[in-house]
């Protein structure tokens, strides 16, 4: 090994380090005006938001809401720089973002794994691109495995485990990283009641251990009550928002089976679905005019 490559693998595990440390402070999150524009194949232009006001404190877990198009996931990879908006500013930490915000992991719709990685090196990845030696990432990946309850299955590909389970892997390589902000894109949206139930129970506890920023993106309203600190509904696309309720359920909540049946869980239910049924019906109303207009043929 040549001194300069070895300077090389230096520079980057110090950088790495300088990366973690800093990582682990909750940044604030602010939109404002925030518009985004796509262009169409006819080359005419689509809104996906518009005007939209946002912020979310250090620390704090906001669950968005909304229909269907109406720019939920949009919003997030604004916040994340891997998209910018067409107007308005998106700042994290009280900076613009301007590329990719340091500190944050998404964790996608889909389990976005390396099929041909084990479970130990996937969770390991982060570590890896931030320039942490081989050994040390993978002792941090262990130790997240265990943490995620999968110890035993550190050799086994994505293939071989189910779908809860690969959520968990997916859950451990966002937070190996100690990331400041934590971006969800329905994370459990395709899971069974009973897994998805104990997939937010693991999730709240981990997130009760490091508080970061979360972003939860979900069209479960009663997932996003029972983990959320906030609760944000947005209109029907063009999104914008259209309410914020605070959501004032104790800390630590504990099981999310059973918090669905306190009063005020009832209440908050009750209070946020009537602003967000009224936007289902409107995006409902704009599908279904067209079958209507075919005289119902599909």
């Amino acid at each position: 090994m040549t001194v300069a490559s070895t300077f090389a693998k230096r520079s980057r595990a110090d950088r790495g380090a300088r990366e973690r440390s800093g990582a682990a402070q909750a940044a604030r999150i602010e939109l404002s005006g925030v518009t985004k524009r796509f262009a169409t194949p006819s080359g005419s232009l689509f809104t996906a938001v518009r005007d939209v006001d946002m912020t979310i404190e250090p620390g704090k877990f906001c669950a968005v809401v909304g229909p269907s198009g109406c720019g939920k996931s949009t919003t997030l990879t604004m916040v994340s720089g891997l998209d910018r908006p067409s107007a308005g500013t998106v700042s994290v930490g009280g900076k613009p973002v301007d590329g990719i915000t340091a500190g944050t992991s998404f964790m996608f719709q889909s389990d976005a794994l390396l099929p041909w990685k084990t479970v130990l090196d996937n969770v390991a990845l982060g570590p890896v691109f931030r320039g942490a030696p081989k050994k040390e990432a993978q002792a941090q990946a262990r130790e997240w495995v265990r943490r995620v309850h999968l110890a035993g299955f550190e050799h086994h590909h994505p293939h071989q485990l189910s779908g809860g389970m690969r959520k968990r892997v997916s859950l451990a390589a966002a937070l190996i990283n100690e990331p400041s902000i934590l971006l969800m894109d329905e994370p459990f949206g395709a899971l069974d009641v009973q897994t998805k139930a104990m997939m937010s129970n693991e999730l709240l506890a981990l997130w009760e251990q490091a508080k970061p920023t979360v972003i939860f993106v979900t069209h479960d309203l009663e997932e996003a009550i029972a983990l959320a600190d906030q609760v944000v509904v947005m209109t029907v696309g063009p999104g914008t928002v259209k309410a914020v309720y605070d959501i004032d359920l104790p800390r630590p909540r504990g099981a999310v089976q059973e918090i669905r049946f306190n009063p005020r869980f009832l209440e908050l239910h009750h209070q946020i679905w009537e602003s967000l049924r009224e936007e289902v019906e409107r995006a409902y109303a704009r599908t279904a005019k067209p079958a209507s207009a075919n005289g119902g043929q599909s």
